[in-house]
């Protein structure tokens, strides 16, 4: 392993908006620098997991060390920090970009700045970072490259004569880019004599050598056989290998400030060693820790039931090596009268719920049910005991509660300035507060404050639809404050259904009731009985359907004669739908949960 000295060495990372072509330049950069064989090209190289490729985004960053020749004869180490787009994944990127000194910030030439370019660009810049602009695309036929720049300086204060006009796909402006990386971003500093600080960005399972940690130098020398000591959770470990990325894991003799690298120290748990936690010496420690670090809190929750309950245990195998890669997935067990055995499981965002449970059904080959998605209420008692809960099914009885708060987000949306109206018309049902509105060129930016719950379901899709496509968004959260929010509850034949349980504000608990009774009366199987199906508040209902009955005409043998006789055979039959209302038990197929599940808003 060629180590070279931190003036010759530069840490930088790629950030953009989701799909403006961030993974297709890294892959360029890489084979410009020969890092990629012929036998191993392929698109999106540092895109690892098969979900990742086939929807264009990055889930898992992954980091790579590269060499870059320059044309006088200087070589220099590149370590490119290869992060995720999403807004879920936020702070997994603020770990990234404190583990480099300077980014390359991508625009689309075609789309110009987006809600998530604007996040990660105040990421960069909160971080003290070189930002290196590129208008990448520029081989599009709608690109407007000059209109793209202008629009960086415009909103985030770049100044356009900076910015590189490149094509990931064509390969244009690499040569440019590589020397702006070596002109423009800062070579690291950090004294290698110094007691260790390493920061952790990063993380994975490995069968044969436990937990491996992707950590940047910041000072100090990491070699095998250190004491090392975890700072936040007071764990010691010994090292046993340490090494860089090219891309695979290549052993190496020791880190020295400046690098970035991995390290092996036979942890077995990846809830020791912690997302963002500062890396030091047992016996000598660095006085203060890297800040920033907060330990990782799912904020969605939801209910994963097997289809087929002998699929129980399978499912638990499966969820317990997914947790064994990510510290921020959190799951327990829970029992459901209606759908059984299963886990209710705690996820950083929408987008991190939908990929794992996407990667159970394919991975793991397993069909599963999953309930409304939840985010953490606050709820504070009577008796003034303050408690946190996300399932419905602990929800306390009205009398019991004196104030429940709801977290709140700040959202950020770019979009053009024809579809403002409807999008302020759909932040206004969703319940959101305006706080500011700004005009860029011929696109707005509108700030609300919206409670989280409402943007769980259909909000992006309904956000796309009315925009046709051209708005994006992008969320922070805010913290909690009072609402008016009420339990309702399903009956179906008198009896409470826990697994369709929701939490929901006051001024939309009737329409939201009425919608899933109207759904249920369509999809349970009619009895010889009426089923009425109830949404119901406490103990007052707010809406109801009704599953009618089969009829049976007891009248067709019944001609002529008196009209008492035709009463008497109804009343008899009225009697015999009583006794059997009384005995009789709806089964609620799986298929109704499946279709109230997945239409419930």
């Amino acid at each position: 392993m060629n180590v070279r000295p931190p003036a010759q060495v530069r840490n930088f990372s790629i950030i953009a908006h989701v799909d403006h072509g961030k993974s297709t330049l890294a892959d360029r950069i890489l084979e410009r620098l020969g890092a990629m064989g012929e036998r191993d090209k392929r698109d999106q190289t540092l895109d690892t997991l098969e979900l990742e490729r086939e929807r264009g985004i990055t889930i898992k960053s992954t980091p790579i060390r590269l060499t870059y020749n320059r044309e006088n004869g200087e070589a220099y180490t590149f370590n490119l920090i290869d992060t995720p787009g999403h807004v879920d994944f936020n702070y997994e990127v603020s770990r990234s970009l404190a583990a480099c000194e300077g980014v390359l910030l991508l625009v689309d030439a075609s789309q110009g700045v987006e809600a998530q370019t604007i996040v990660n660009a105040y990421l960069a810049i909160d971080s003290n970072l070189e930002i290196v602009p590129v208008v990448n695309k520029i081989d599009l036929p709608a690109a407007d490259p000059e209109g793209a720049a202008q629009e960086l300086e415009d909103v985030i204060g770049i100044p356009a004569e900076d910015a590189i006009f490149a094509s990931g796909k064509a390969g244009l402006g690499i040569p440019e880019i590589l020397e702006a990386i070596v002109e423009r971003i800062p070579a690291p500093s950090g004294d290698p004599e110094a007691p260790l600080k390493a920061l952790i960005f990063d993380s994975f399972y490995d069968a044969y050598q436990g937990v491996i940690l992707f950590v940047r130098v910041l000072e100090g020398t990491l070699t095998p056989k250190e004491q090392i000591l975890l700072m936040n959770t007071g764990k010691t470990f010994e090292v046993d290998k340490v090494g860089t990325f090219s891309p695979g894991l290549v052993v190496g003799e020791s880190l020295p400030a400046g690098a970035v690298g991995w390290v092996a120290a036979g942890i077995k748990d990846i809830h020791d060693a912690q997302v963002g936690d500062t890396l030091t010496e047992k016996d000598r420690p660095t006085p203060q820790p890297f800040p920033g670090f907060k330990p990782a809190q799912p904020v969605v929750f939801s209910g994963l039931y097997p289809t087929d309950t002998e699929d129980y245990r399978k499912l638990r195998d499966a969820l317990e090596k997914l947790k064994l890669n990510d510290a921020a997935f959190t799951f327990e067990p829970e029992t459901s009268e209606a759908l059984g055995f299963g886990f209710r499981c705690g996820f950083l965002g929408l987008l991190h719920a939908e990929i794992i449970q996407e990667r159970l059904e394919r991975e793991y080959d397993l069909d599963l049910i999953a309930t409304a998605p939840a985010v953490v209420y606050r709820v504070t008692l009577t008796n003034g005991e303050v408690f946190e809960t996300q399932n419905p099914a602990d929800f306390p009885t009205r009398d019991r509660i004196s104030s429940v708060e709801e977290p709140y987000i700040k959202l950020s949306i770019m979009l053009p300035e024809e579809y403002v109206g409807p999008v302020m018309q759909l932040l206004q049902e969703r319940r959101g507060s305006m706080v500011t509105m700004n005009y860029v060129g011929k696109r707005v930016e509108l700030i609300y404050e919206v409670p989280f719950a409402e943007i769980l379901y259909d909000f992006h899709d309904r956000l796309k639809s009315i925009s046709r496509g051209y708005a994006s968004m992008d969320y922070e959260q805010i913290g909690y404050r009072e609402g008016d929010l009420r339990k309702v509850d399903i009956l179906v034949n008198n009896e409470v259904v826990d697994a369709l349980a929701v939490i929901v504000h006051e001024d939309k608990a009737y329409s939201l009731g009425r919608k899933i009774v109207d759904k249920m009366a369509e999809v349970i199987p009619r009895q010889m009985f009426p089923v009425p199906v109830q949404a119901t508040i406490g103990g007052k209902i707010i809406a109801r359907a009704t599953v009618k009955a089969y009829r049976k005409d007891v009248l067709a043998k019944c001609y002529g004669g008196d009209i008492t006789r035709k009463k008497k055979l109804l009343e008899k039959q009225k009697k015999g739908r009583a006794r059997m209302k009384q005995i009789g038990t709806v089964e609620v197929p799986q298929e109704a949960f499946l279709a109230v599940l997945s239409t419930e808003e």
